[in-house]
């Protein structure tokens, strides 16, 4: 696995080559995750959602009906074109191109939404993304984390690996407070809430 995150050029690539690599709008497997995802968020309404890494909009279009706010980001723009014809319709959803950690929103989120995207990033760079992330979300928000597990060879790191960063930040005395853990065969998400 390569220790660098990986860069905006290898998704400018992959969607050049595929509008849909990861068939993120055909999957059964992919509306099955999306429907746990949306169902692990305790909340009805969240009043400012921020979701990193949303792709061509599929899980967004999904938050948009939870978020009276909802920041979208991603790093690919052909991606985001995609994302912002499906949210055309959502005038309270603001589609955004951001590459996290060099850059990072100013607000403050009461939901934070990070799905299948940490793996991309190096050690030092999700460390990164941890502390603007403990920074952006509000006392008492939530962070949920949902990600691939099956280690996947030119990624920097696994689901797993990510997801226990962000557990060891969690318990007495940290930042964080773990909520829910639900686990399938290929990948696992984790709730936390902002102490």
């Amino acid at each position: 696995m390569p220790d660098k995150s990986l860069a905006s050029a290898y998704f400018d690539d992959v969607y050049a080559a595929n509008a849909d690599p990861w068939n993120f709008a055909g999957s059964d497997y992919e509306r099955e995750k999306y429907a746990a995802t949306v169902a692990a968020l305790p909340n009805p309404t969240y009043k400012s959602g921020f979701e990193i890494g949303c792709s061509i909009g599929v899980l967004s279009a999904l938050l948009a009906s939870r978020c009276q706010k909802l920041l979208s980001v991603d790093v690919s723009e052909t991606a985001l074109q995609q994302a912002r014809d499906r949210l055309a319709n959502h005038p309270h959803v603001t589609i955004r191109r951001m590459q996290l950690p060099d850059e990072f929103p100013d607000e403050r989120f009461d939901l934070v939404v990070l799905s299948e995207v940490a793996y991309y990033w190096s050690v030092a760079d999700l460390r990164r993304v941890q502390q603007e992330l403990l920074d952006c979300l509000l006392p008492n928000g939530h962070l949920l984390l949902v990600h691939w597990t099956p280690p996947i060879h030119d990624y920097p790191q696994t689901g797993d690996a990510v997801h226990e960063q962000f557990m060891a930040l969690s318990g007495p005395g940290q930042p964080l407070t773990h909520r829910l853990h639900h686990r399938q065969l290929t990948y696992r998400l984790d709730l936390f809430s902002r102490n």
